[in-house]
């Protein structure tokens, strides 16, 4: 029998062993493991309506041997698998779509479509990989349960909603998730990076991703006909200001040398060409790194869309409005967890496909997974997903978007299974 990971005499961070039954258990599950990944990809669901993913996926960790609980946070599912004594074990996959139509042209592309509140109907995409990171879940779950006798611990798979929105972690613990359930020792997650190759995993200790905020920003005026535009306060005219002003922001008030983004994402206003409407909604998005430039951003935001509407003769009472629709913190990962799952990385999977990346202005709600007091060590790594012949690789939220699957697959849950293992021993 091969040894447990972490007892006595292995020197490696997982056991001597491990890496051969981990290959050969992943190219045995994949065909399995496909035929969910397109399954999940042709049948996605957006933030807060992901009910068939989430009993798709408790029946798959069901299968596995897990005690699973549905309807944590929401759609939210826990699966707990108890071997012995020994630490506690959190592994994160994300369950939501976007409200993205499919242009990839594959066999399995979704075709699935939603209505908006006041947008219409959009089309439905897991352009994100969160259907990948499922599958990811369900192979390591198969393979840790087969395997028993490699570990002693408690394993915590955990099916995320909402995380598109930023909520879904948040739904989570708020419903328990750390007191009704065993708390994690340590929590993993992954996702997909177009920015790799498929195959190959990332990784960085410290802080890997950027915090986040997403706004409403509402301009108000005073709405009119067309042609008497001085009757009116324009906010279609106000809106467009704020936009160009708040590009200016990042470049003007924030320190070079740290790292912030904002984005317009989205406006909306008006119905006709002829009358100048009462107001413009902006949909605004930024990302930072530490505290001080996140409130320097919310600031700035505030502070010039009042200045637009100031000098626009806006009276006060149709000053613009903010309204935080959520935020998230960066991701941090602890640096001694990060740094023993590299090297377990590097044992299941082989030096040349193990990389140090550098930061990313993404953004992931699993950063608040490690924040209840006493706060949990989090890794977040990444798999790649790029077809190394292909020029390039369309990126995350693209509707282009499409990972290869069988060496992402299975690069996923190599590296997964490992990282259990080396959290397990550490």
């Amino acid at each position: 029998m091969m040894e447990c990971a972490g007892s006595p005499g292995s020197s490696s961070v997982i056991a001597p062993g491990d890496a051969e039954w981990i290959r050969a258990s992943a190219d045995e599950l994949y065909p399995e493991l496909f035929s969910l990944y397109t399954l999940l990809h042709a049948e996605p669901e957006l933030s807060g309506r992901e009910a068939a993913t989430a009993r798709r996926m408790a029946g798959k960790l069901h299968t596995a041997s897990f005690l699973v609980t549905e309807g944590v946070g929401g759609h939210g599912i826990v699966g707990i698998l108890e071997n012995g004594p020994g630490p506690t074990v959190m592994v994160r996959a994300d369950l939501d779509a976007l409200p993205i139509t499919e242009k990839t042209g594959l066999p399995y592309a979704s075709s699935a479509t939603c209505a908006l509140p006041g947008k219409g109907e959009t089309g439905v995409m897991h352009a994100c990989g969160h259907d990948i990171h499922m599958a990811v879940m369900v192979g390591a779950a198969r393979l840790l349960a087969s395997r028993r006798e490699h570990w002693r611990g408690t394993l915590v798979f955990v099916g995320q909603p909402g995380e598109e929105i930023g909520a879904g972690a948040q739904a989570m613990i708020d419903d328990g998730l750390f007191s009704r359930f065993p708390r994690p020792d340590r929590g993993l997650a992954l996702h997909v990076a177009p920015s790799l190759a498929a195959g190959t995993v990332g990784w960085r200790e410290g802080l890997f991703w950027a915090g986040c905020a997403s706004l409403d920003l509402l301009i108000r005026g005073i709405g009119g006909h067309g042609s008497r535009p001085h009757e009116t306060r324009d906010p279609v005219v106000m809106a467009a200001e704020t936009i160009l002003l708040l590009q200016t922001i990042v470049s003007r008030e924030t320190d070079p040398a740290e790292t912030a983004v904002l984005t317009v994402g989205s406006i909306h206003g008006g119905n006709k060409g002829n009358i100048i409407p009462e107001e413009v909604l902006l949909q605004v998005n930024y990302r930072y790194f530490s505290p001080e430039t996140d409130r320097i951003l919310r600031a700035a935001i505030e502070r010039t869309a009042r200045g637009v509407a100031l000098a626009a003769g806006v009276p006060e009472d149709r000053m613009p409005v903010v309204t935080e629709l959520y935020t998230g913190p960066p991701v941090y990962n602890d640096p001694h967890l990060t740094m023993q799952l590299a090297a377990a990385f590097r044992e299941a999977l082989g030096t040349e496909r193990v990389v140090r990346t550098g930061r990313f202005t993404f953004s992931d709600d699993f950063s608040r997974f490690g924040l209840p007091e006493p706060q949990i060590p989090l890794c977040y790594f990444l798999l790649g997903t790029a077809d190394p012949a292909a020029p390039s690789s369309p990126g995350i939220h693209n509707p282009g978007f499409a990972p290869l699957p069988e060496p992402t697959i299975k690069t996923g849950v190599r590296a997964m299974t490992a990282a259990v293992l080396g959290a397990l021993r550490g």
